[in-house]
């Protein structure tokens, strides 16, 4: 039988742990109401219950010592805290939220920061993490911890939080998982998945993070209409892709990025792996970078534009046929339309000339875009002294796009 008993409670120091004594004594699936104040935290919740601020100002504050507050049963709820000064033992995991081995629990509309880790979803599934603002303690980058860690988490919800200025967001064998409107602005891998599949992206904003997408080792993925924007520090990739299939990457916009998508293709691997369609590729260093293999993409629809390169390609094999590239809009396209069908007459090709030079020495590169290397680029397709590597074929090429 589920008891509903309203707890109205409010701060004081006349005993100590006063929070911690209600849940204690809180019949399950009670729901304690805070007034606003600072509550002692390292609370431990061992029931069903709902724990919720009367406003913006209610405050629990751990003692910089361990989690702040500890989820060990299902169907717990969290609204409108303020969760604060975790521990700093990156071995314990210390965390604003530490949830393991539940399901069914909800954190909403809380304020999480001064904290190591922000929330860490061990072994948690069917949960909701959503309209929250997270960022961790203000150490230097490789000292922070991240935002969300999921460890075994399968089937939860991550919608319209904030996720600023932390390490990463991380997924590890994590299955069925949808994230959805957040925001992540600042951080080093924005999000990051690994061996983790059939997870959902969809309609999320990132900006200024080293690398906002990555993934390695994923399977069945969908990332559909995100805005990747302005990835910066030493990677400035916007998304990096290894070690997946049946990724489907569609109608996103990714600008203003070093690399708006690195993809690392394998040798020995057969089949369809990368489904890229209807996406903007604009303004970045690089649209397209291929390291090893060029092969088994689907590349439809996308308008390609305003880049410094389109495709750049590393290490490995040129293009092969296993690639199906057609309908994009280039930029760079330089053929006709005499039918006027929107289909350019000939093929669009991205040859490989004077750039091939970077790959047997990258200290080349230092002088791209330089009056000797646009000399020699130039002369090079005027009258190739080596042969050229054809590293991609549109031949069905938008002949204009806007």
């Amino acid at each position: 039988m589920r008891y509903f008993v309203n707890f109205l409670l409010f701060p004081t120091l006349l005993f100590s742990n006063l929070l911690q004594k209600t849940i204690d004594t809180a019949p399950p699936y009670a729901t304690l109401k805070l007034q606003e104040g600072i509550y002692e935290g390292n609370i431990r919740i061992t029931k069903p219950l709902t724990i919720e601020g009367i406003n913006d100002k209610v405050i629990i504050k751990g003692d910089a010592k361990g989690s702040v507050i500890s989820i060990r049963s299902s169907f717990v709820i969290l609204k409108k805290l303020h969760i604060t000064n975790s521990g700093i033992d990156m071995q314990k995991i210390d965390a604003a939220v530490s949830m393991r081995q539940v399901q069914n629990c909800e954190v909403r509309d809380c304020n999480i920061s001064d904290v190591l880790y922000g929330i860490d979803m061990d072994r948690v599934s069917s949960s909701v993490i959503a309209d929250n603002y997270i960022t961790t303690k203000e150490n230097t980058l490789p000292l922070r911890a991240n935002a969300l860690k999921l460890y075994y988490a399968h089937h939860n919800i991550i919608q319209a939080n904030k996720i600023e200025n932390v390490r990463d967001v991380t997924l590890n064998y994590s299955h069925h998982n949808l994230f959805k409107k957040n925001i992540f602005i600042g951080n080093r891998f924005a999000t990051h998945l690994s061996l983790s599949n059939n997870n959902t992206f969809i309609s999320n904003i990132y900006r200024y993070n080293s690398v906002a997408m990555m993934f390695m080792g994923a399977q069945n993925t969908k990332v559909i209409g995100n805005e990747i924007l302005s990835s910066n520090g030493a990677a400035g990739i916007g998304v990096m892709i290894g070690g997946i299939s049946n990724f489907v990457f569609k109608n996103n916009r990714v600008s203003f990025n070093a690399k708006a998508l690195y993809i690392q293709g394998q040798e020995k691997a057969k089949g369809m792996k990368r489904y890229i369609i209807g996406n903007e590729l604009s303004y970045n260093g690089e649209a397209f970078h291929f390291h090893a293999s060029i092969k088994d993409n689907t590349i439809t629809n996308n308008k390609i534009f305003a880049n410094i390169n389109d495709v750049v390609k590393d290490a490995g094999k040129n293009f092969e046929t296993s690639n199906i590239v057609e309908y994009n809009y280039w930029d760079r396209y330089e053929g006709f339309d005499k039918d006027r069908d929107g289909i350019g007459d000939t093929s669009f090709r991205v040859y490989q000339y004077a750039d091939q030079l970077w790959h047997y020495n990258h200290k080349v590169k230092f002088f791209y875009a330089s009056p000797v290397m646009t000399l020699l680029n130039f002369l090079s397709q005027l009258a190739p002294f080596i042969e050229p590597n054809l590293i991609m074929e549109d031949r069905k090429p938008i002949f204009r796009s806007f």
